[in-house]
């Protein structure tokens, strides 16, 4: 691949959750692969990432809920960039209780475990006997 131009774009993003507003800036480095086709490169920092609209999150509250705008956006409505409703230290979080694992497999009680195999132990015999061997005995 050899490189055909580069171009610096700056992707604005809204959290759905906490209503914060930022812009993301990156670097588009569109190459041609030689055989008539283009692979677009997304870069931040120098680094190779995902397009803007695979999936990033908001640096606000971490949530993965967003909208973006069409690059150039906030710089023809700057009240959206200025109007922050929610500063990050007072988005409201849901407590989180922890997780408890028991420290043992508990075993099923033998009575449930016979309850539901003898009935599925009867049907796929039935089942058997009425596709394999009933044909057989009947075709002489």
């Amino acid at each position: 691949m050899r490189e055909e131009f580069e171009s610096r774009v700056s992707w604005p993003f809204e959290c759905l959750r906490c209503l914060h507003v930022w812009e993301e800036p990156y670097v588009v480095r569109h190459l041609a692969d030689g055989h008539g086709g283009t692979v677009e490169v997304w870069s931040k920092h120098g680094l190779p990432v995902q397009p803007p609209w695979s999936g990033p999150c908001c640096p606000a509250c971490g949530s993965s809920r967003l909208t973006s705008f069409p690059p150039g956006y906030l710089d023809r409505h700057p009240e959206l960039a200025a109007a922050d409703p929610l500063p990050p230290a007072r988005v409201p979080s849901l407590p989180v209780e922890p997780v408890t694992r028991p420290a043992a497999r508990v075993p099923l009680p033998r009575r449930l475990l016979i309850a539901t195999g003898v009935p599925v132990l009867a049907f796929v015999g039935y089942e058997v006997y009425r596709y394999l061997l009933l044909p057989a005995m009947t075709h002489h």
